[in-house]
């Protein structure tokens, strides 16, 4: 499981996050593949690419977990 440490801001958007932690090559793939369901929220599929992902969620995609703190 990956560990990502928000500094600063009290969220982050999904597809932001997806990007940032490099398990998407780009913003549009994220977008793509939150749009088709591939990624879920805590154990839920989430479609929004714009979610606001708080401390305390786990976003996962593929076999790859993330832990927000």
């Amino acid at each position: 499981m990956l560990t990502f440490y928000l500094d600063g801001p009290e969220f982050i958007e999904l597809n932001k996050l997806l990007k940032v932690t490099g398990l998407c090559q780009s913003g549009g793939m994220a977008k793509t593949l939150i749009g088709n369901g591939c990624v879920r929220v805590d154990g839920v599929i989430e479609r929004r690419k714009r979610c606001k992902i708080y401390p305390g969620q786990i976003v996962s995609f593929n076999e790859h977990h993330i832990r927000v703190t």
